[in-house]
């Protein structure tokens, strides 16, 4: 088995103006796919991520607050999941609860370093 990340990637639930009863039913819904993946026995870690960013580049370290005009999307948070290859992952990822939303799943697998 491998290590793949899954990276959760479209838009801000607030900017778009869900009801408090939408947000319940959204967050019900991705309460049910984790716990399909925790029985699975395939979720290594996961969290949610908060819109505010701050990034940091180039060799003079400069730090610039988001949001960013080159990026429209946000990334809400990951999964980390066990699978034997990433077409697997690709067959976790079709209860994704944002699919609805114009949400995006994308499976990176992790790299492992020989030491």
């Amino acid at each position: 088995m491998k290590d793949f990340m899954m990276i959760f990637i479209g838009a801000d639930y607030q900017e778009l103006g869900l009801s408090p009863e939408q947000m319940q039913q959204r967050m019900g819904k991705w309460f049910g796919w984790n716990d399909k993946m925790t029985e699975m026995g395939i979720v290594k870690a996961g969290d949610a991520l908060v819109p505010e960013v701050k990034r940091v580049s180039g060799p003079d370290r400069t730090v610039t607050d988001g949001p960013f005009a080159d990026s429209k999307e946000l990334i809400g948070g990951y999964y980390i999941v066990k699978a034997e290859n990433a077409d697997a992952v690709v067959q976790i990822a079709q209860d994704y609860p944002d699919y609805d939303l114009g949400g995006t799943v994308e499976i990176r697998e992790v790299m492992v370093f020989d030491q």
